[in-house]
């Protein structure tokens, strides 16, 4: 979808527009940057034409509205993931090779994301969610590798309750001038990478420092 669509769509229907994207973010690469980066810019507003509206009362507080944005991408987000979950276990690998390009998940993706939980465990999850560059593929997965539900859902609230408040932050503190930061989301998606994976190894060594010290 065009970045004018996105932000268009968000500022016309705010929270409403935010649970949408944000639900199906989590099953498919839908500018979820893009679309908490804008949100938080309207919450704090930078737009005279869009504001922040929820169950037809509008929230004039900046705070608030930046925290309803938030929390409304966060919990959308949650269910996404859940749903995903769902496709994962009782659809399994079979439904996602005869159907996987619908969610564009290929076989190198699924191969790819297995080895990440596989290597990292439950630590995978939240840490996947808050990361934009695999965030959209972690919740098929987890439901593939049978995680149960409940924790599931815990580590997932986490993850993508760092991501929504973060980006949505970021775009509220820069209102209007959000672009910036849409423009320059490439660099901070890589820094954003790097930065999980250093702290995955801090965890791994200092676990397996533990064990070691343990055994002794």
């Amino acid at each position: 979808m065009p970045v004018a669509s996105i932000t268009s769509f968000v500022g016309s229907h705010g929270v409403y527009a935010v649970f949408l994207m944000m639900l199906a973010a989590a099953l498919l690469p839908a500018a979820s940057e893009l679309v908490m980066v804008y949100a938080g810019a309207v919450a704090g507003g930078a737009f005279a034409s869009a504001h922040v509206e929820l169950f037809g009362h509008r929230i004039d507080s900046p705070g608030w509205a930046y925290v309803t944005m938030a929390t409304t991408g966060t919990i959308a987000n949650t269910l996404g993931c859940m749903v995903g979950w769902a496709i994962g276990r009782y659809g399994g690998r079979p439904l996602l090779v005869r159907h996987g390009r619908w969610l564009h998940v290929t076989p190198a993706r699924m191969d790819r994301a297995e080895r990440w939980f596989d290597r990292f465990g439950v630590l995978a999850v939240p840490l996947g969610l808050a990361t934009p560059l695999v965030r959209s593929f972690v919740a098929i997965p987890a439901g593939i590798a049978r995680m149960p539900l409940l924790r599931f859902t815990v580590l997932a609230a986490i993850g993508c309750a760092l991501f929504s408040f973060g980006l949505a932050a970021g775009g509220w503190a820069l209102g209007a001038n959000y672009g910036r930061l849409h423009h320059d989301f490439d660099y901070v998606s890589i820094a954003i990478g790097v930065a999980v994976v250093a702290l995955i190894g801090y965890l791994i060594v200092r676990k397996r420092s533990s064990t070691l010290a343990t055994r002794r």
